[in-house]
């Protein structure tokens, strides 16, 4: 049976994680998440860099072919944003044959494969939408990378 000091210090305890807790996510919720610049971050940076330039990407130095600057993708398509290309050659699944062999990895399957991995399928996850949707904030955040 347990003492009533020990039942104090439990209490204490307890009700010092939940305001810790919620001190935490208050933090958490006055900073805005950005899904975009996390995948960047997270697939993309090591061969194009942080800044997109794709000059101090740490994988730069193992490519066979040059990185292309990606702050220069509508500067580039006369001062237009090519929004549907970049998604198409993020995604991937669809490849343009006489473009020769593809030198950058295949996202769309990589996010779909690893939506499944996330949730387990529990519960049911559309996969298809949740790696378009992944695919769509990178999109917008090469957008916003624009000189």
């Amino acid at each position: 049976m347990k003492t009533r000091k020990s039942l104090r210090s439990n209490a204490a305890a307890f009700s010092f994680a939940i305001l810790a807790g919620s001190t935490t996510t208050t933090a958490f919720a006055d900073e805005k998440l950005d899904v975009g610049k996390l995948e960047y971050e997270s697939a993309c940076a090591v061969c194009h860099g942080i800044n997109g330039k794709g000059d101090d990407g740490p994988f730069k130095a193992l490519l066979v072919r040059p990185v292309p600057n990606l702050t220069v993708l509508a500067k580039n398509n006369n001062g237009v944003f090519p929004f549907d290309r970049v998604y198409k050659i993020i995604d991937g699944r669809e490849e343009v044959k006489s473009h020769g062999p593809r030198d950058m990895p295949i996202w769309g399957r990589a996010f779909t494969n690893q939506t499944s991995l996330y949730f387990n399928n529990y519960p049911e996850a559309d996969t298809e939408s949740a790696a378009r949707s992944r695919i769509l904030a990178l999109t917008e955040y090469l957008y916003r990378l624009q000189e």
